[in-house]
């Protein structure tokens, strides 16, 4: 058959939603502005016209990714879209609906993800940030709207499964193994930076904490697919006030010198010199 009629590559999306305190107003400002994204997900600027572009900020190792704004109807509906050589594109639409009682339902489509097993741990990986981020969504939306805001976000790797890989990053800091809901935690490991809070939710895989040290917000420490059988180690924490970029440049070195020494993330430069 000649490449013309060959039939186009399958693709398959994420497509996920959460309610959320809020008016439309008030919730798109969270999902479509630099601010409000940086809030709850990454370091983000936004610029919000068709045409226009959002930038999102992961951090050193990872870099900065642009993608441009296809579709932008506020309150209600934004696309942002990543091109890419010799794989489909790919797309974020957010959309933003109210609800009886104050709240809106966010939805997030994510599309773009090929089909079959080599593309399996990338879509699984995916799927399971956005439920983390677009829960953080609600948290912030919740307890902290419209704050100023300012993250330490450090990742590490374990070996797999995720069960055990949370249970050593656990560990690591001295938090219980298995904590309640309201229940008052804290980092109790010699060497680890500040952190305690009480338990909002603790799942397998993922502790989250409303902050009282170092600051007023939101931590998530949680492991997470890796995409290759390994674990991603992850804490995230999301400080708020006006005091919450000083805090957060503070404390952002010693946490990653703490995550680097734990769990490191393999380097680059020496997988490529040992396959040379």
């Amino acid at each position: 058959m000649s490449p013309e009629h060959d039939d186009p590559p399958r693709t398959r999306a994420i497509d996920l939603d959460i309610e959320v305190p809020g008016t439309p107003e008030e919730v798109w400002e969270a999902v479509a502005s630099g601010p409000g994204i940086t809030a709850w997900f990454v370091p983000a600027k936004v610029d919000g016209r068709v045409g226009g572009t959002v930038e999102l900020d992961f951090g050193p190792g990872y870099g900065t990714e642009t993608a441009r704004v296809t579709a932008w109807e506020p309150p209600h509906r934004f696309v942002a879209e990543v091109t890419g050589e010799g794989r489909p594109a790919f797309a974020a639409e957010w959309l933003v609906e109210a609800r009886d009682g104050g709240t809106c339902v966010v939805r997030l489509i994510n599309s773009g993800f090929g089909d079959g097993a080599e593309w399996d741990g990338q879509y699984d990986a995916t799927e399971a940030g956005w439920r983390l981020f677009l829960y953080n969504l609600r948290l912030y939306l919740t307890h902290f709207p419209g704050q100023p805001s300012s993250s330490v976000l450090v990742n590490g790797k374990a070996a797999g499964p995720v069960p055990r890989a949370h249970g050593q990053l656990a560990a690591a800091l001295g938090l219980p193994g298995e904590a309640a809901q309201g229940e008052r935690v804290a980092a109790t490991a010699p060497g680890a930076p500040p952190l305690a809070g009480v338990v909002e939710r603790a799942t397998e895989g993922m502790l989250t904490l409303v902050l009282e040290k170092p600051a007023p917000g939101i931590a998530f420490v949680v492991a997470e697919p890796g995409g290759d059988g390994s674990a991603l180690t992850s804490v995230y924490l999301y400080l708020f006030g006006g005091s919450a970029a000083e805090v957060a440049a503070r404390e952002e070195p010693a946490w990653r010198a703490w995550m680097g020494r734990h769990f490191p993330l393999p380097d680059p430069a020496a997988g490529e010199g040992a396959g040379a």
